[in-house]
């Protein structure tokens, strides 16, 4: 029997598979790529740093200050109020919020109300006749206005102001004995204008007095007396007191 030599077959070594888009890559390619994303988040981490004590600076200007007011008002339809309230001028009671940036720029929402009995009149050959019939006159505005405070350096406890908006009235007209189409249940939208200052009695406590000017056109004046007298304007100066809580 005759010995078969072996054969020894050459072993191979397996090869690596690399699946597409991940190529495997040596120590020496990565390095500057870890390197770079490892600067990318350290500035990232910095930004961030920095933005969050600005936004936090921001909002620490930032204050809430409700208050309560006070006013009266000269209305524009002189001939209207003194034959149903026997004057022009009347006081409003009412509240809001202003809004503070930097102590400089201001937002003011307000509400205040009117509200007044008197009695039905009418106009023939320019003389005013009472009718005895008594109505009530509710007037609501709801106002914006946005403006400035000036900070006078000599007197601090001194904070002048100045500003404009706009408005919403709503003006209601009622009679126990009213006819039909004689009561009234309107709105309109108007426009403001003021100006005064505000005295710091202590770091939490403020009395502001202002002139306001409104301008309320069309809101009446299509019957009764405001039409016998040609008179459609609302709006009116007016002095006002408010009382301020806060920085």
């Amino acid at each position: 029997m005759s010995t078969r030599s072996r054969r020894t077959l050459p072993v191979r070594s397996p090869k690596r598979l690399a699946l597409p888009g991940l190529a495997l890559r040596s120590p020496k390619v990565l390095a500057p790529r870890l390197q770079r994303s490892r600067r990318l988040t350290l500035q990232a981490i910095a930004v961030l740093a920095m933005a969050v004590p600005a936004s936090a600076q921001s909002l620490s200007q930032i204050s809430l200050r409700p208050f309560a007011e006070v006013t009266e008002e000269s209305f524009n339809a002189i001939d209207t109020f003194t034959s149903v309230f026997g004057r022009t001028y009347q006081p409003f009671w009412g509240g809001g919020l202003q809004v503070t940036l930097g102590d400089r720029y201001y937002a003011e929402l307000t509400a205040s109300r009117f509200r007044k009995n008197g009695d039905r009149v009418f106009r023939n050959a320019g003389q005013t006749f009472h009718l005895g019939i008594p109505l009530t006159a509710t007037l609501t505005p709801f106002e914006i206005v946005g403006g400035y405070r000036f900070h006078l350096t000599k007197r601090p406890w001194l904070v002048p102001y100045v500003g404009a908006g706009v408005g919403r009235y709503a003006y209601r007209e009622t009679s126990q004995f009213a006819a039909d189409g004689e009561d009234l249940d309107t709105r309109h939208a108007g426009f403001i204008v003021h100006g005064g200052g505000e005295f710091r009695l202590s770091p939490w406590v403020g009395v502001g007095t202002d002139v306001q000017f409104t301008r309320v056109p069309g809101i009446f004046g299509r019957g009764g007396i405001s039409q016998d007298v040609g008179e459609d304007d609302l709006g009116g100066f007016a002095a006002r007191v408010k009382f301020v809580v806060g920085r």
